[in-house]
């Protein structure tokens, strides 16, 4: 969370409320990341981005010539995300951002010149290919191989999952296993992938939720120049970590989202009832809410804690398994605690008349699953804890 009592935090805050009231997208607030529901969605998304880059909200920390800002500090990532969730709007492409810290940290000068602008103006679209069937959380077990050809080229095979915009985006960020005899970690390569490619196949994943904000894509004999490596040869482990590493700034948001729903939880117990009275005045109620207020405010303390050591190099391997493990656990109560709130008309789509603030608790919950799961689970989290931070024997 970022310190209020900077004045010059602040004064930026105040800036980003700016251009969030005037560039606001016209799509429904909605749990979790999501994708674009049809073009005229993609093309507001489209919009937001372009004005998130050209007010120097997002991409303020790239070098000058490729349209970063020379008196950029990291906290102001952190407010600029604050304030995305505050007002319940989508959060720039999470594909583009990770590509272009790929690019701008290992990429070549005729990639960055390439790519980058594209991603600045929304005009081209990334997607993240990095998980797997079976390698998910294991992400070192990825199977996807790219096989070198005799003119310096490569033919990339397998399959991934879980890809998000992955059937609007033009370009992947794609992981291949360049190297079978290698270490696990260490035979594998970081690619820019073309998803027109012949070979190419993309099939959206209906979700719990309804919508399809996830994709399956097959690579079959898929061609990649040899211009499109990221890095050398056997670096994709490492250029997956330090881009990821960059996502650090993000939980900001994620305490604000959890702020904002014990406050929705605390209003809508008063206009529900229970037992003939108002939900409020029943006294299970009251402390539900009340143990939940408290563990939000003890994880935006631990997440205050994590970003201080975060700008000041000093991060603990912990910092992010522990914030990651009580975000996705503690959002799922609230959502749980919501549809139990609103009773039989809980479960209510948006389109219902039955339906209560269009159906927010129903798409909470369906949506905070997929938080316990998504970017190392819960059961991940819990084992990284245990044999890293309190140096407990490895898992069999």
């Amino acid at each position: 969370m970022a310190d209020s009592s900077n004045a010059g935090l602040e004064a930026f805050r105040a800036r980003v409320r700016e251009v969030i009231a005037k560039h606001a997208p016209d799509v429904p607030p909605r749990a979790g990341i999501r994708s674009a529901e049809d073009e005229r969605e993609l093309a507001e998304l489209r919009a937001w981005n372009r004005a998130l880059f050209d007010h120097g909200l997002i991409g303020a920390d790239w070098p000058a010539e490729y349209g970063g800002r020379d008196d950029h500090e990291p906290m102001q990532d952190v407010v600029v995300v604050e304030e995305i969730a505050r007002a319940r709007l989508p959060r720039p492409f999470s594909g583009a951002t990770l590509a272009s810290r790929a690019l701008l940290d290992h990429g070549s000068e005729e990639q960055r010149a390439r790519y980058l602008p594209g991603i600045r103006s929304a005009t081209e679209l990334w997607c993240q290919l990095f998980s797997e069937p079976g390698a998910g959380s294991d992400l070192a077990s990825l199977r996807t191989k790219a096989v070198p050809q005799p003119d310096g080229s490569w033919r990339v095979t397998g399959q991934k999952v879980w890809t998000t915009d992955g059937h609007w985006a033009d370009f992947g960020y794609l992981l291949a296993r360049t190297d079978p005899d290698a270490p696990k970690h260490k035979g594998i390569s970081a690619f820019v992938l073309d998803m027109r490619a012949p070979g190419v196949t993309v099939r959206p994943l209906r979700e719990l939720t309804g919508t399809a904000d996830f994709n399956e894509v097959f690579l079959d004999d898929v061609p990649v120049p040899a211009d499109a490596m990221i890095g050398a040869p056997g670096q994709g482990w490492l250029i997956a970590n330090s881009t990821l590493a960059h996502e650090r700034a993000a939980v900001g948001a994620a305490v604000v989202g959890l702020q904002q729903g014990v406050e929705a939880l605390t209003a809508l117990a008063r206009t529900v009832t229970r037992d003939g009275r108002p939900a409020i005045e029943d006294g299970a109620v009251v402390e539900t809410l009340g143990i939940l207020a408290a563990e939000v405010e003890a994880l935006a303390a631990l997440v205050r804690g994590g970003l201080a050591r975060w700008v000041a190099g000093t991060s603990r391997i912990t910092d992010a398994p522990y914030a990651k493990l009580m975000f996705s656990e503690l959002n799922l109560r609230i959502a749980e605690f919501g549809l139990e709130l609103l009773g039989p008309t809980g479960p209510a789509l948006a389109d219902d008349p039955a339906a209560v603030e269009a159906g927010r608790w129903q798409d909470e919950w369906l949506y905070a699953r997929a938080y316990t799961i998504a970017g190392g689970s819960s059961e991940i989290m819990r084992t990284l804890i245990a044999e890293r931070g309190l140096g407990l024997p490895r898992s069999p």
